[in-house]
């Protein structure tokens, strides 16, 4: 078996994830998140829509102008901080689709290419169910040094982020707060206080347009370093997945019971 190509990435197949990542990542900045490019301008006429409809309770003997343009403005801080809560929950959203188009994608390429060579279905169920580190390690056995890449740290961070986002508290907050700390807005950030840690949640989780930009070229990056042919060299692959292998074996040398 040595020698023996085990992963092959076909080019026309590459190039197709990557198209349809670009076409994913360029339509949801088109048609999603393009709505909330002039969320100041929209809270502005919301200001100006309350004045306008409150201006039949105004009675110049009894109030004073001042507050009503006050209420108003409130009125527009208000309208202005919800949309741009949506906003990020909306970016939030598509990064969280992104990630898991992806994720899927690289799962089911290694599936069908495990398939050409072997057959059970304990090795396709552990691929699936496996965790991110766990995959990373199988793609390290394979030589291909995956986590000394530039984008290996951005698809880890995204990993975290789309996990808090979709869970809230929990590891994956520790993790982020631990490893990448730039995508929780800590208002207490280097205040020395001890609470400042304490403080943090879920709620804290901010990616800018610029981090999500960052996530989809990590993406990109990642396809296109993926070795068109990766051949079995006698590298002892991760415990869990070589488990796998040789359970799948067992059943089908098993001799059968009449």
């Amino acid at each position: 078996m040595s020698n023996y190509v085990l992963f092959q990435m076909w080019g026309p197949y590459r190039q197709s994830l990557i198209k349809r990542h670009q076409f994913y990542v360029e339509q949801a900045r088109k048609r999603v998140l393009s709505q909330f490019e002039n969320i100041e301008e929209e809270a502005d006429k919301a200001a100006e829509e309350w004045l306008e409809q409150s201006s039949h309770r105004f009675d110049p003997d009894r109030h004073d102008p001042g507050d009503f343009y006050e209420a108003a403005n409130d009125v527009g801080i208000e309208f202005y901080q919800l949309l741009s809560d949506m906003r990020d929950q909306t970016r939030l959203s598509v990064i969280a689709g992104m990630f898991h188009e992806w994720d899927k994608q690289l799962r089911d390429w290694l599936v069908r290419e495990i398939l050409r060579w072997h057959r059970g279905e304990t090795a396709v169920a552990k691929v699936w169910s496996a965790d991110f580190g766990k995959i990373a390690d199988l793609l390290e056995s394979l030589g291909w040094k995956v986590r000394s890449t530039e984008y290996f740290n951005t698809l880890d961070a995204c990993r975290l982020v789309v996990n808090v986002y979709k869970h809230g508290v929990g590891k994956s907050l520790d993790d982020l707060n631990q490893n990448y700390p730039e995508y929780l807005d800590n208002p207490l950030s280097g205040s020395g206080s001890p609470w400042a840690e304490k403080m943090l949640d879920y709620t804290n989780l901010n990616v800018t347009d610029d981090q999500f930009q960052a996530f989809s070229d990590a993406i990109i990056a990642f396809w296109r370093d993926v070795p068109e042919n990766v051949a079995d060299g006698q590298t002892p692959v991760p415990d869990w997945f070589e488990k796998a292998i040789l359970s799948d074996r067992a059943v089908q040398t098993r001799p059968l019971i009449p």
